[in-house]
């Protein structure tokens, strides 16, 4: 099929096949305990790649056992889940398709509980979440220093496994997201205030990757333009921060939305008319506007006809879909073959499965 979906782009010096991508999922199928790389999760990546998805990113991995955000996570944190890893990156790879993956690494923050991460959650400031009714304890400058090295060695750790790069979690309320809203981060310090204090963790940390990965693994980010709350991150903002990061050496940008306090998040369940599918495109076109790297659009795309017209008119690069996947693995290879037009997913929401995402049969 000649479409702008199926033509090739490249993320830093990496290529992919096409347009689409596998937008990061908690899949719920790692080891509980320790989060090593389980049976079933081969099997999830395996399949996506079969697909022929330009790029899959993995559900986060958490960084160090402090920022473990759900039961039954992926993690990276320590050079032992290296093998594990190793073989999830090799199933997407061994399938032939092209396909790309990125490991999308993640600190839980604040957005946790005591039980899950083994202590006290912490947060760049002593913000009380109402969801998870925990208050943190706000981290101090060497803690920083020390979050910023967990995610260097994880995407070290990333890179030695054969992934193709990495993604930073900076959206839906979790600690680097934290950072650069102002909601959460209530600093005095180097680390708070303005836009460019609150978003410094985030360059130093893309700085540390490509000093010890070098140029030829990437680095992208998901990063909110929105927190949804009176006081949280602005798209004004979120502009001079995606700049700011841009030059710091980052090579993709996912635009999202929300936090757990806000009510409204990433993922908004029920079925829109084709006007509204791509809610949190508008914002990633503005983002677009100042940026020369990559930008991938999301928010409950469904339709080929408007992923075509979306990169088409320039608003996005990349076109970023999760349950649609779920549903269907080989929906592209199905708009490819102009056997469906449209997924069937339902936007139910039904899939994040603590057992394990899977589809859910609607009943009749």
């Amino acid at each position: 099929m000649n479409s702008c979906l199926f033509e090739p782009v490249n993320i830093g010096r990496l290529r992919l096949i096409n347009r689409f991508v596998r937008s990061a999922t908690h899949d719920y199928l790692a080891d509980d305990q320790q989060g090593y790389v389980g049976p079933a999760q081969l099997e999830l990546y395996r399949k996506l790649a079969e697909g022929e998805i330009g790029l899959i990113i993995t559900g986060h991995a958490y960084v160090h056992p402090s920022g473990k955000a759900s039961p039954r996570q992926i993690a990276v944190d320590d050079d032992r889940k290296i093998p594990g890893l190793a073989r999830l990156a090799e199933a997407v790879h061994q399938t032939g398709s092209g396909s790309r993956v990125f490991l999308q690494i993640a600190h839980a923050g604040r957005q946790t509980r005591p039980a899950l991460c083994r202590q006290q959650p912490v947060a760049p400031s002593a913000v009380y979440d109402p969801v998870s009714r925990v208050l943190p304890r706000e981290l101090t400058v060497e803690e920083i220093h020390q979050v910023i090295y967990w995610f260097v060695k994880a995407a070290q750790r990333a890179r030695q496994a054969g992934f193709d790069g990495v993604q930073l979690h900076a959206g839906h309320g979790y600690l680097l997201s934290s950072f650069i809203s102002p909601h959460t981060n209530r600093r005095t310090d180097d680390w708070g205030g303005n836009w460019e204090n609150r978003s410094r963790i985030i360059r130093e940390i893309i700085s540390g990757i490509g000093q010890s990965c070098g140029p030829d693994f990437p680095v992208i980010i998901k990063m909110n333009a929105t927190d949804h709350l009176p006081d949280g991150l602005t798209l004004e903002e979120a502009m001079k921060i995606a700049l700011s990061l841009e030059q710091a050496g980052l090579q993709a940008i996912e635009i999202s939305g929300g936090m757990n306090e806000a009510g409204l998040g990433s993922v908004w369940p029920g079925l829109r008319a084709e006007e509204q599918e791509g809610y949190f495109v508008p914002l990633a076109a503005s983002i677009k506007k100042v940026l020369k790297i990559p930008v991938m659009g999301l928010g409950g795309i469904r339709t080929y006809r408007v992923a075509e017209k979306l990169v088409s008119s320039g608003q996005v690069d990349l076109i970023s879909m999760s349950r649609p996947f779920i549903n269907h693995p080989e929906l592209i290879k199905d708009f490819r073959s102009g056997r469906l037009e449209k997924s069937p997913c339902l936007s139910c929401n039904q899939c994040f499965n603590p057992r394990g995402i899977r589809c859910q049969p609607k009943k009749t």
